[in-house]
């Protein structure tokens, strides 16, 4: 249906049938936060929520943008006059695409591109990495480019990072670009190496809830870029590559070394137990212990609340109430300063937790929250 529609949209738009209809998917992270850009471990997972796009390819070097989310016509520019930080609009995210891919040496002559996503914005659940996805493997289809899916995850990574201006790890575009359906990925992002864990919580009686406070977040902004440079700084006093180097053991000797540098100090143990935890959680899904990740999941937000600071009322609020009703374990996910919390339950509890958790909010006057299972889905995909 999705497909059909984007089809029909587009075809309003530009007066012909595109080329394709792709769809890429936003992504909850189950554990590994602030740790990607630190070379570290992540786990996320497939949203069926998705941003789908129909193109076609132009041959005379005008790219022109059109969402069915945002108000507005259809955008028109021209690949030779795009640059970094040139555009402050949603339509950063695809011409940064269209930027990189032309960039790293890839012949894009032009598109026209439709776009409509269901993946809430501002909610932690990448939205950005969508949009940037599904054009990315749009043109890498038409153009045949024959790029893998990890080198289209590095280009949009690029395109944000440069582009945009936010300065985000690479886990987002590549939940987006390789995640399974039924899986979490477990990705490795020095390398990029990837393991793909089954995590059927149903089958076992279990839910996964993700529950978007509905506080607007945006990386691009400059707190998001202080923690950044705050680990970048305890990486070259620890004398490391990446905080990925500071072995979990030897942790207290290296938070030892960095003397009165508090801050700096906050920030290196959340990242070095923050991958502790990511290698935990996998070894307990592994072995079938799924309950087990419930504890993890709530050290894992006490370490973002306490130690990296990037948590806020309406996230404390999620996972303290969820943990009080019931919750085998519950933390914010995503970038922090807002956005989504996910609470691990018995199905029992699900409606309880969910019910208790609205009415928290209602009653310290916060805007009513937006619940719904998250089930891991299918990565991006051609649809037709």
């Amino acid at each position: 249906m999705a497909a059909e529609q984007v089809r029909d949209g587009f075809v309003a738009l530009y007066g012909t049938e595109p080329e394709g209809v792709w769809s890429a998917p936003g992504r909850v992270n189950l554990i590994g936060e602030h740790t990607d850009y630190n070379d570290g471990f992540v786990m996320p997972f497939a949203l069926p929520h998705t941003a789908v796009a129909a193109v076609s390819r132009r041959e005379d070097g005008v790219l022109r943008l059109h969402s069915a989310d945002v108000a507005g016509g259809v955008v028109e520019l021209r690949l030779d006059e795009l640059a970094p930080q040139s555009d402050r609009n949603w339509t950063a995210y695809p011409a940064g695409v269209v930027w990189a891919l032309r960039e790293a040496g890839h012949p894009v002559t032009g598109a026209d591109i439709h776009l409509a996503s269901t993946v809430p914005s501002g909610a932690g659940l990448s939205s950005s990495a969508a949009l940037e996805v599904v054009v990315a493997l749009a043109l890498n289809d038409l153009y045949e480019l024959g790029l893998e899916r990890w080198q289209l995850a590095r280009l949009c990574q690029r395109a944000e990072n440069v582009y945009v201006g936010a300065p985000t790890g690479i886990m987002d575009q590549t939940a987006s670009a390789c995640c399974e359906a039924g899986h979490a990925l477990f990705l490795d992002t020095r390398d990029l190496s990837q393991k793909q864990i089954p995590f059927d919580l149903a089958a076992e009686g279990m839910r996964l809830l993700v529950v978007d406070t509905q506080v607007k977040h945006a990386h691009s902004n400059g707190e998001y870029g202080k923690r950044r440079a705050g680990c970048e700084k305890g990486a070259a006093l620890l004398g490391v590559d990446a905080l990925r180097d500071v072995p979990y053991a030897g942790l207290d000797a290296a938070l030892e070394r960095l003397g009165d540098e508090e801050e700096v100090r906050r920030l290196v143990r959340h990242v070095v137990t923050e991958d502790e935890r990511v290698e935990r959680v996998v070894s307990l899904l592994e072995s079938g212990d799924t309950r087990a990740i419930g504890p993890v999941l709530t050290e894992g937000h006490a370490s973002l609340r306490d130690d990296f600071r990037i948590s806020c009322p309406e996230l404390d609020l999620v996972v303290d109430t969820a943990l009080a009703n019931g919750a085998l374990g519950a933390r914010m996910t995503g970038g922090g300063f807002g956005g989504s919390a996910i609470v691990l339950a018995e199905a029992a509890d699900v409606e309880t937790i969910s019910k208790t958790v609205e009415e928290a909010f209602g009653a310290a006057g916060f805007t009513a929250p937006r619940l719904f299972e998250a089930v891991p889905a299918a990565g991006a995909r051609r649809l037709v």
